[in-house]
């Protein structure tokens, strides 16, 4: 594995337009579960997937009821509060790697906002984040605590306005059958056109559209490819990466960054 941490550190030094994927291995990290593994939420809750399919329709057709809904329930959610999770040394290997002025930007799959907690600051929220609202006409998006939910609950205000279209507010993470919003769309596209190293760290890469980003980078025949995952996925056995770097990201990306800053001295 060493030589492989070696070989990732030369090809990001040598790398003009960097940029990491991410999915949910770097969250698990941090303590946050994922959906499908052994442990996952829907593993474990099948009912919980089935209403997550029907999310999407039930907030267009019921805005209003969607929120009350939203507002009864517990509030820690399906992933467990995530406000009070915290960056893993995988997330501030990434940062490391921004500061360096290697890696321009962050892909992520991840709603946790984590990468943003880190300090990561070019980032691409492709399923959106937890901590946010996103006004569903104009696309504008809004800090969790811009609008005052539970006041909006007891003045029977739900749903929430858009300040400045009046669209209906909804939560900033993307449902089953939304699609993805068209300006995080555009950027993640241009970004994967545009590099010349792609990261991939902690993503299964079976969630579509994103993961039709590392083969659309593959596309360009100057572009290296570099997996990070606790297993194999369709990128390494398609060999539309270049190698794979077996392990947890908390552990690989420090050792990287590591390896980066000796080859700078």
């Amino acid at each position: 594995m060493e030589h492989l941490i070696e070989r990732a550190a030369r090809d990001l030094v040598n790398s003009s337009h960097a940029v990491a994927l991410t999915g949910a291995g770097m969250s698990t990290e941090s303590g946050i579960p994922d959906f499908r593994g052994p442990q996952g939420v829907w593993t474990k809750d099948p009912e919980a997937e089935r209403r997550a399919y029907q999310g999407y329709q039930r907030f267009m057709e019921d805005p209003k009821g969607w929120w009350e809904e939203v507002l009864s329930m517990p509030r820690t959610g399906l992933l467990g509060d995530l406000e009070t999770r915290m960056p893993n040394s995988g997330h501030y290997a990434l940062v490391e790697l921004e500061e360096l002025g290697i890696l321009k930007s962050v892909l992520t799959q991840n709603v946790d906002g984590l990468h943003e907690k880190a300090g990561n600051k070019n980032v691409f929220e492709y399923h959106g984040s937890f901590a946010k609202l996103r006004c569903v006409s104009c696309g504008l998006r809004f800090r969790r605590d811009a609008f005052d939910i539970e006041k909006l609950l007891q003045e029977k205000q739900l749903p929430p306005r858009c300040p400045e279209c009046r669209g209906v507010i909804k939560s900033d993470g993307v449902f089953f059958g939304e699609p993805i919003p068209s300006d995080v769309a555009q950027h993640s596209l241009e970004e994967a056109l545009k590099c010349d190293l792609m990261l991939i760290c902690g993503t299964s890469a079976v969630v579509y559209p994103f993961a039709s980003l590392p083969r659309v980078a593959r596309q360009r025949r100057a572009v290296t490819i570099i997996e990070v995952n606790a297993e194999p996925t369709p990128l390494t056995h398609e060999k539309t990466s270049d190698y794979l770097i077996q392990g947890k990201t908390g552990d690989i990306l420090p050792r990287i960054v590591e390896e980066v800053k000796k080859i700078r001295e």
